[in-house]
């Protein structure tokens, strides 16, 4: 709201509205909740094939794991890449949490009343993003106990990644926390891709049905690799 200030003649003159930066601006804070995002997806992409190499063995899956600590040598030291990329993804992590906290607060501030007549104009997705992303917010911590630091893991053996996760998805809470997290993160992806786009310019009339068919194939692809991974440990596949 502009502020009205007095001049020596007694006029009022209309001073206008204080600029908002890029992140305090709703806009701002949606394109930052858009671009980490993406990045976040763009690691999802990278972590499901790395995770698919289990079915080829313990000794090319342990080669990877092992690769992850050395990538980026001789210019780099043991690990720093694979730090870099920690550190980047838990920066695009708690912007997304942060961005879509507080852009839920402006919409819940925006309509202090509830409706007269309720309607569920929002998909299923778009109703569990705020519950998706908890479960998910959740399951990063417990994954990174399990198996980054081994601490869960009651049967762990440091430097063999094979067989920690064989490990995992030989109890049945491994695999419920599992495949929940990444039910969750599928129906996540599916409205979050097409959110972005819009967000982005990206989405128009014409390209509304075609993006909603990309975001539907990467949730479902994602998905199914992910799951993929315990549900052939639990048939004996990988083993």
């Amino acid at each position: 709201m502009a502020l009205a200030t007095r001049t020596d003649n007694g006029s009022a003159v209309r001073k206008p509205p204080p600029k908002r930066s890029f992140w305090g601006s709703t806009v701002g804070k949606k394109v930052v909740m858009a671009v980490s995002g993406l990045l976040m997806l763009g690691y999802l992409v990278a972590h499901v094939m790395g995770n698919l190499k289990v079915f080829f063995g313990p000794a090319e899956f342990n080669e990877y794991g092992h690769w992850l600590r050395t990538m980026g040598a001789p210019v780099l030291h043991q690990e720093w890449a694979l730090w870099i990329v920690r550190v980047v993804l838990l920066a695009a992590v708690v912007a997304h949490a942060v961005s879509a906290y507080q852009l839920s607060k402006r919409d819940i501030k925006a309509r202090p009343k509830k409706y007269v007549h309720q309607r569920k104009r929002a998909s299923y997705a778009t109703r569990t993003m705020r519950w998706g992303g908890i479960i998910v917010a959740l399951f990063i911590v417990w994954h990174i106990l399990d198996l980054t630091t081994l601490t869960v893991n009651e049967n762990a053996q440091p430097g063999r990644p094979y067989e920690n996760v064989v490990a995992t998805f030989s109890t049945w809470y491994g695999n419920v926390i599992y495949i929940t997290a990444m039910l969750a993160i599928g129906l996540h992806i599916r409205h979050g891709f097409w959110s972005a786009a819009q967000t982005l310019g990206v989405g128009s009339a014409s390209r509304d049905r075609a993006l909603k068919a990309i975001a539907n194939g990467l949730a479902l692809v994602l998905t199914a690799g992910f799951i993929a991974v315990p549900v052939a440990v639990m048939t004996g596949v990988v083993s």
